[in-house]
């Protein structure tokens, strides 16, 4: 696996359709992705997925993850517990560019009851399209990362 070509990506219920859709959108992209789930739009525990995506992220197995839930938030706390992982709730394409930019993300996070098709698919072309500075901004992820 080309870890800068692959990308995780999970999701909950509230957001299935829309994980579906980018899933489809990097594939067109020739991005290799691994689909951490949820499968359907049962209702499911957002915690699981968030869980699944920011422990390969934290260990190194994906260089990049996406999280979707209904607001973004709930997965942004659970992925931001594990080491090594910032993710990052976005819902503007300047936040998206930034997020990378400035702060390395490494997981991008959306609530997929808060923004369009449209706009999640500009949000995830913009952050993956991003670089990291680096410069003054590295010592700031190091002080971050203890």
């Amino acid at each position: 696996m080309d870890k800068e070509n692959a990308i995780i990506i999970g999701s909950d219920h509230a957001a299935f359709g829309l994980k579906e859709k980018i899933k489809d959108l990097l594939l067109s992209k020739g991005f290799q992705v691994e689909d951490a789930g949820t499968d359907n739009e049962d209702s499911v525990n957002y915690v699981d997925y968030g869980k699944k995506v920011a422990t390969a992220v934290s260990t190194g197995r994906f260089s990049r993850g996406i999280l979707l839930c209904g607001t973004g938030l709930g997965m942004s706390m659970v992925a931001n517990r594990f080491p090594k992982v910032r993710a990052a709730l976005c819902s503007d394409v300047f936040s998206a560019r930034m997020s990378r930019v400035h702060n390395d993300a490494n997981i991008l996070v959306m609530g997929g009851r808060i923004i369009g098709d449209a706009l999640a698919f500009e949000l995830v072309l913009t952050w993956l399209a991003s670089g990291f500075e680096g410069g003054r901004h590295l010592d700031r992820i190091k002080s971050i990362d203890l």
